[in-house]
């Protein structure tokens, strides 16, 4: 399987860390390249029409996006516990958790868009404290909803995990971590997981 990514972003790294935890990797070809809402990359573009990243190409030569969807896929391919839970109650909790860490990610992205792509000059500041204003509120519930995110391992976890780290390396002015004592001490556990620490982006 080829996995297209780049290394920054966080449904990318989320993808890399359901593979390594659930023994994944050595089938993966990892494949890295860059996106930008203003350029073309056939390669993406010809995998998923949205022209985003991740994009997984199957063995069979089926061609999976989004990150949500490649996870799922994944989960079905090992023989360890599942990370999408079957069990009904749980897994529509555990799934609006993930969904809810894919909004905070998307916000974020947008707004690292925003203030890396676009010339200085037509910036949209309200734009930007508006897609703020979705990663804090996110922050928020996901602190008030911390003990969920307890026990075993599932794709809330990770997408949490991967949300947050991009938080820290892409935003660190926010300075999420003096207001949410609850998801610090999830994100500094979690982090130390051999999955994302291998999965850890570089300072670009």
């Amino acid at each position: 399987m080829q996995l297209i990514y780049a290394a920054a972003s966080p449904f990318a790294r989320k993808v890399r860390v359901l593979a390594s935890e659930t023994g994944l990797t050595p089938r993966l070809e990892l494949i890295e390249t860059s996106v930008l809402p203003v350029s073309v990359n056939e390669r993406v573009n010809s995998l998923n029409p949205l022209g985003k990243i991740p994009a997984l190409l199957t063995d069979e030569g089926e061609a999976l996006y989004d990150s949500r969807v490649i996870c799922e896929y994944l989960d079905s391919l090992h023989d360890q516990p599942r990370l999408f839970p079957t069990d009904p109650t749980l897994r529509w909790q555990t799934l609006r958790l993930a969904a809810l860490a894919d909004g905070l990610m998307e916000a974020a992205v947008l707004t690292r868009y925003e203030r890396a792509a676009r010339p200085v000059e037509r910036q949209w500041d309200e734009w930007v404290d508006g897609q703020l204003s979705k990663v804090r509120r996110g922050l928020r519930s996901l602190n008030d909803d911390v003990g969920q995110l307890q026990g075993p391992l599932d794709i809330a976890q990770i997408g949490v995990a991967c949300a947050l780290g991009y938080l820290d390396f892409r935003f660190a002015e926010l300075s999420w971590r003096n207001e949410f004592p609850g998801l610090v001490a999830f994100q500094d556990k979690f982090s130390e997981r051999d999955s994302m620490r291998s999965s850890a982006p570089a300072a670009q």
